[in-house]
């Protein structure tokens, strides 16, 4: 069962002056742990998040983005004790993207031409690959059991069953980072931190429901990875004294993914 991945910061003595540089040291990290540089979308909260926010700004993707400190000042120069200021930015991971009916064929022309690599193995054969630009994500289908027929211009993957499965994908997913006055929702930052990252589902840490061969394992791993030295990057650069990383449902990620992968003590 999915859950909502939150990390949540704590600074001592916190001034709500000081809120622009832990912000923007915070969204500065992105960049440097699969990120992008720049903001997509700034939003302003008053009293709590029954209200309509004063204040909304979408910058864009990539170059469209905003520097994050220059989103930071834009959004903050509404600076008040019962506000709460949240950031939007993307940050990439792998995932597992499955077929869901349909006609299972992939059409490789067209993929390559949108810029996007693809690797196909199958069980005693050669890589076939498909390679597009170098600043383009990888997108995968490895798996021993796969066999693949080509028909044209096209390659149909499928299970020695017929069932299509899932191919891993490198891919972007906006990223909630909120910066928390000390009134706002009532104190909230005493249980949410003073900012806090909602990361989203957490399902790209686990993948509870595929079965996790070899390249699906590298990529869950490649994923905690990258998690866990974000998390080791925003505490560092923005000064953080205590953090927490939790979920809506109270249970812990690293007990989850030690029983997903059959880690014992």
């Amino acid at each position: 069962m999915s859950d909502t991945l939150y990390l949540s910061l704590w600074y001592p003595n916190l001034r709500l002056a000081a809120m622009p540089d832990k912000l923007a040291a915070v969204l500065g990290a992105f960049a440097a742990h699969g990120g992008e540089a720049r903001v997509y979308a700034s939003t302003v909260w008053p009293i709590n998040w029954t209200e309509t926010p004063i204040f909304q700004r979408v910058f864009g993707h990539g170059a469209r983005g905003a520097e994050p400190r220059q989103a930071v000042e834009d959004a903050l120069e509404l600076l008040h004790e019962d506000y709460a200021y949240e950031f939007q930015v993307g940050w990439s991971l792998w995932e597992l993207e499955t077929g869901e009916g349909g006609d299972p064929t992939l059409d490789t022309e067209k993929r390559v031409k949108d810029g996007a690599p693809m690797i196909v193995t199958g069980a005693g054969r050669a890589n076939a690959k498909a390679t597009a630009g170098p600043s383009t994500p990888l997108r995968s289908a490895q798996d021993d059991r796969l066999k693949m027929t080509a028909q044209g211009d096209k390659l149909k993957i499928v299970t020695r069953d017929d069932k299509l499965i899932g191919r891993w994908v490198r891919e972007p997913r906006l990223v909630r980072v909120t910066g928390f006055g000390p009134l706002f929702d009532e104190g909230a930052y005493e249980q949410d931190g003073h900012i806090r990252i909602d990361f989203g589902t957490d399902t790209p840490f686990l993948e509870e429901d595929a079965e996790l061969e070899q390249v699906g394992a590298k990529h869950v791993e490649e994923n905690v990875r990258q998690l866990i030295e974000l998390t080791a990057a925003v505490e560092k650069d923005s000064g953080a004294t205590a953090r927490l990383l939790w979920s809506e449902l109270g249970e812990s990620l690293a007990q989850r993914l030690a029983a997903r992968l059959g880690v014992t003590n």
